[in-house]
Formats: structure tokens, sequence, C-alpha cells
């Protein structure tokens, strides 16, 4: 079996114990090998069509639960989707196992990869002893060393670091490459309605992945947006960043004075009016991090009733990130925009509290909020 160099990103989690995982595998080079989308005129959409190497994956996935089994090991598969370029499942571990997570997810990607070398009609690589490939004059002479020593033990993967492999691969080319990038995925569940939820992601997403293909406007990733002095990580509606009236809301959770929850006193329900009306005149777009429940609730109101708005949030915004549903359907009608700070603990404590703990990220994202309402320059988008 392969020995992926994948740590896993829960640190301190059981991954020999039970529980249900969101995997996601992605294709060696972004390949899209697994499916394509088709358009269906009379309905004016289009449909996600497996190729033959998705539908063997798929199967695969399906066959998981008797093939652990006889490893003894109880698992479960709930659902799975080929997008063209990478694949998602989910997967629930019964009881404790001998093997981890990991074993069984790097399993599945050898013999996914064993279906793809069959189908372009050559041998599995995956227990390729390292020494076949020595035979050319032109091998490096590393390999070369590390075939006399391993001649005999192991596989290509399990004998070779990361580094070596990536070389390796460069030497003897893609046909010989695993399907999968080594690393993976694995977002662990809550609970019965995160696991629901996880589930209901894998059914939508090929229906989100045409989204963002129809629009691409509404629908962008980027890295870097350079606002003032800072960067940001940002997806949705980045023409909100042009809009001449940015309006911040911010909230107390308690109020200063009464001490009630802060949502509950008539400031805030002036603070509200003030809003909305901004709102219906126009040009303005509202800002703010939805940390505090007053915060929480013009948000909330802003993706129901299609206001305008920008929300922060601490989490990065990476190469491959999505929001969730509610999040994503607001910005696929172009009515939000997220933005994600780089580098948000670099801001420092607030009041003496650490500043990678909670409270100084959400003060600071509401510093960074009202320094986004009162930019006057031009945001530099960097693609």
């Amino acid at each position: 079996m392969e020995v992926s160099s994948y740590r896993p990103r829960n640190a301190g989690h059981d991954y020999y114990g039970r529980g249900t995982y969101l995997i996601t595998l992605v294709v060696s080079g972004r390949e899209p090998l697994l499916s394509h989308f088709v358009p269906d005129l009379g309905r004016k959409a289009a449909t996600l069509a497996l190729t033959p190497l998705g539908e063997a994956i798929q199967e695969a996935w399906q066959q998981t639960p008797a093939r652990q089994s006889a490893h003894g090991n109880r698992v479960k598969v709930h659902a799975c989707v080929c997008m063209p370029d990478h694949f998602h499942g989910v997967l629930e571990v019964l009881e404790p196992m001998q093997w981890s997570l990991g074993d069984i997810i790097q399993a599945f990607k050898a013999f996914c990869t064993s279906c793809w070398q069959q189908g372009l009609g050559l041998p599995s690589s995956t227990n390729r002893p390292i020494s076949v490939d020595c035979k050319s004059g032109d091998a490096p002479d590393w390999l070369r060393e590390k075939a006399a020593i391993h001649n005999n033990e192991g596989t290509l993967i399990r004998s070779m670091s990361k580094k070596q492999r990536q070389e390796y691969y460069t030497f003897v080319g893609r046909s010989k490459r695993p399907l999968f990038d080594d690393n993976y995925d694995d977002t662990v569940c809550l609970d019965e309605r995160h696991r629901q939820a996880m589930i209901a992601y894998v059914h939508d997403n090929a229906r989100r992945a045409l989204l963002r293909q129809l629009l691409p406007n509404f629908l962008s990733r980027c890295l870097h947006v350079q606002i003032g002095n800072r960067s940001y990580g940002a997806f949705g509606n980045l023409f909100f960043l042009r809009w001449p009236r940015k309006v911040q809301v911010m909230c107390h959770r308690r109020h200063p004075v009464s001490h009630l929850p802060y949502e509950e006193t008539d400031d805030y329900a002036r603070e509200h009016r003030e809003w909305e009306k901004a709102i219906m005149e126009g040009c303005t777009v509202i800002v703010t991090p939805g940390v505090s429940r007053g915060e929480q609730l013009m948000k909330n109101e802003c993706m129901e009733r299609g206001f305008p708005l920008i929300h922060l949030q601490a989490a990065p915004i990476g190469q491959y990130w999505k929001p969730e549903k509610k999040r994503f359907e607001a910005c696929a009608r172009g009515t939000l925009l997220i933005l994600a700070p780089w580098e948000l603990e670099a801001m420092g404590d607030v009041g003496h509290v650490p500043a990678d703990s909670d409270y100084s990220r959400f003060h600071n994202l509401n510093t960074l909020a009202a320094e986004i309402c009162t930019f006057e320059g031009e945001a530099k988008i960097i693609r």
C-alpha cells in the first residue's frame, strides 16, 4: 500500500475510531479525467457525464465497504461525485479499526490508479519495484542507489521521500504516477446535522461547479485583493469593492448602559432602520464580519432579502476554498462578496488578549470592516 505524505489536519483526532468524513481527492495536475459537462439545450442547462474512468471510480467507492470488510474494517459510504478533476465522497467508520482512515483512503487511491492504468493498457505501478526503471542509462544516480537498497523491499512509494517521488515522476512520466495527488482533504463530521450537510454538498457539487462556469463575475475566487495596505482572499461579486458607499454594521454583544443583548434594544432598532434606509437609497453595501448576534441578524437579513453584502471571515480563502450552501447561493445571485484577510493575527493583540484568540480575531475583523468602508482608493485585484 502506498504511504502518503499526508498529515491529518485535525490534530488530536482519532483516525482509527468511529467517525464520518467528507473526503476530497484531486487528480494529479488537475487533469479532467473523471467527467465532463454536457450541454442540455432543451433545459438550458448541463449534466455531468462520467468518463469510463469516472464510472470505475464511482463503482470502486461503492465497493469500499466490502473491500474493507475483508480486512476486518467496518465502514459505510454515503455519497460520492466524480467532478472532472477531483472526487468527493462521504465515508463513515462504524467501529474502531486496526487501520487508520489514511490507510483506507490510500487503498482506494491505489485501486483507482490501477483502474486508470489498466484503461490505458499499462501495467499497474502501485507496487512497481524501483529497479524496473533503473535499466535506462539516464536514470539518476540517487535512484540507482535506492534501487540497490530497496530492490527486494516494499514499493516505489514506500521507499521514497515526497521530494524523491516528484523527481522520479518527472523522470518516468505521467503514466507511472498515481492518479490522485499524494495529499487529500478530510473534513471531520461534527454531528448529524453536519453529516447531512456533507451529503447535500456532495450531491450539489456538480450544480455549483456549473454555476461557477455560467456566472464567473459573481462566483469569482481571487487569492489576492489589495485594499489599502491589506491583502485579502475573496469569493463572490468583486464589483462591490467599487460601490461608492459602504456602511459598517458593528454591534456589541451587550448594550453598554442597560447590559441587555444589544439586538433587543431600541438603539439596535434605530440603527437597523438607518442601515435599511441606506440600502434602499441605493449604492450602499453592508460590511460586517457577522460576529455578535446583532451583526449576524443583519448579515442573514442581507442574504435572505438580497441586500448587497461584504462579509469578512477569519478563515483564509485558499485556491480550492468554497463557501457553504447559503453563502454560495447568495454569491450566485450576485449579492455577496466574502473577504478573508491574510495574516489576520499579524494585526496583534486586542486588550492584551492573544492575537490568535477568537476575541482578538473578531475585533480585528471589525477594524478591517471600518477600513474598507473608509477606503477611498481603488482595490487591486490580482487573479
